[in-house]
């Protein structure tokens, strides 16, 4: 199967490094899937999830706080604000987040509050604990 060099970075550390057959990211305007031999793209991204398909191991899943992705050359680079893989999402915290910020939502009329619900709300969808209702 056709392969792509991904990367992802983030301002501490590069998360990922490697080949992949395709990438799930959420840039302004929606979520899109990049594959091998993808069109070049630059776009702003969100807060959402990462996900980075590599053949025959699991999906490589983040939560990415803003940033910019860049497709071209068959390589995908994601250059993140803040991002944090699912396996190493602290989830009491991610929880406390959510509840602090779920109070102060309706204090906050800049969107902080909102942004960071969301962020928590992302670290623990990708941690399996997120509510489904």
């Amino acid at each position: 199967m056709a392969t792509m060099h991904v990367e992802l970075v983030s301002p501490e550390r590069m998360l990922f490094s490697g080949e992949a057959t395709m990438v799930i990211a959420r840039p302004e305007g929606g979520d899109a899937a990049f594959l091998p031999g993808h069109a070049p793209f630059l776009g702003l991204l969100g807060i959402g999830p990462v996900t980075i398909k590599v053949e025959g191991q699991p999906d490589v899943r983040a939560a990415v706080h803003g940033g910019f992705i860049e497709v071209r050359n068959n390589r995908v680079t994601i250059l993140s604000d803040v991002a944090e893989l699912a396996s190493e999402v602290d989830v009491v915290r991610a929880n406390a987040a959510k509840a602090r910020m779920e109070d102060k939502a309706h204090e906050l009329s800049d969107g902080a509050a909102a942004a960071a619900l969301r962020r928590a709300h992302v670290r623990l969808e990708l941690a399996g604990m997120a509510n489904t209702h």
